[in-house]
């Protein structure tokens, strides 16, 4: 699996990718295959704050409901509307089509709490298989 370099990644499987304050979050790779087939997506609303760690987005699939948690805090500043009528770009392109929510960065020093792509690598290696 792929997990490109210049992201930063959660235990819970979401990427966050920082460009100054600004960030776009989504779900990663390993966390689509697990899903499955992606049929729905509740998004943050515009304006809504964010806390680490806790729930920003529910995606549902053919299997069940998942909770998809924040990377970082922060003010949600853009939703990807394109997934209210084709939820299943975040299977076909998680990394580029399948972004879930932009936010506004509260605090940079959460950003050190974060998993490089070689660590989350290693913590996917780990994982018990299904």
């Amino acid at each position: 699996m792929d997990f490109p370099e210049k992201l930063r990644y959660t235990k819970t499987h979401e990427w966050i990718s920082v460009q100054g304050i600004k960030a776009k979050v989504g779900v990663t790779e390993y966390a689509q295959k697990e899903i499955s087939d992606v049929v729905f997506v509740e998004l943050p609303k515009l304006g809504q704050v964010v806390q680490q760690a806790k729930t920003a987005a529910v995606v549902e699939s053919v299997k069940a409901a998942f909770d998809i948690y924040a990377p970082v805090s922060g003010k949600v500043t853009d939703a990807n509307k394109a997934l209210e009528s084709n939820p299943g770009l975040i299977n076909q392109s998680p990394y580029v089509d399948g972004w879930l929510f932009e936010l506004e960065v509260s605090s940079a020093a959460e950003l050190n709490s974060l998993l490089t792509a070689a660590q989350y690598n290693d913590a996917v290696q780990q994982a018990p298989k299904h």
